[in-house]
């Protein structure tokens, strides 16, 4: 795991994609499945951990599940940030790779930092496609190898616009494993 960010003031943009924290096993419904205690205490850490990072964004897109919305809570707490500063999203919920692309490539022009915080598989998809192989090697390898686990975030500096965002167009510069 990488201990620092890189400014990515040169970048442009940084993209920050998180899968929710560990969830209860069981409620009425998947969607309304609310985090495990260790999901919250994952959340709170990951948020530390992004704060100790200089990460701070300017915006949230966050899948309306319940336990996505309770990780948003958790990383903002620990970060200091507004927890309010987040869109929730139907579509993100449901969303494969593709459409998650598409609803990233929708963020305002004026973002500088997008917190996207949704489900596997499209999250992990999302991290190692958007990936230009090009960043921190160490990260990259913590990434792969123990894949993305609940909590689990990776930051990457985007160079171009978001409606440009696609497959290899953002540089990884750091991996926080999450939970094992």
């Amino acid at each position: 795991m990488q201990e620092s960010v890189s400014d990515a003031a040169g970048a442009g943009r940084r993209l920050v994609v998180m899968r929710h924290a560990k969830a209860e096993h069981s409620a009425p419904t998947d969607h309304a499945r609310a985090l495990a205690d260790r999901g919250r205490a994952d959340a709170e850490a990951a948020g530390r951990w992004l704060g100790e990072h200089d990460v701070d964004p300017d915006a949230a897109l966050v899948s309306d599940a319940l336990r996505t919305q309770q990780t948003w809570e958790g990383v903002a707490a620990g970060a200091g940030w507004d927890p309010d500063g987040r869109e929730l999203s139907e579509a993100l919920y449901a969303a494969g790779t593709d459409s998650a692309f598409d609803l990233l490539r929708d963020t305002p022009a004026h973002v500088r930092t997008l917190v996207v915080i949704g489900h596997n598989p499209t999250i992990a998809s999302l991290a190692e496609l958007v990936d230009d192989g090009e960043g921190d090697t160490e990260a990259a390898t913590a990434m792969m190898t123990r894949g993305f686990p609940t909590s689990a975030v990776a930051v990457f500096a985007v160079a171009g616009d978001w409606a440009d965002l696609g497959p290899g167009t953002a540089r990884l510069e750091a991996f926080h494993p999450g939970a094992a």
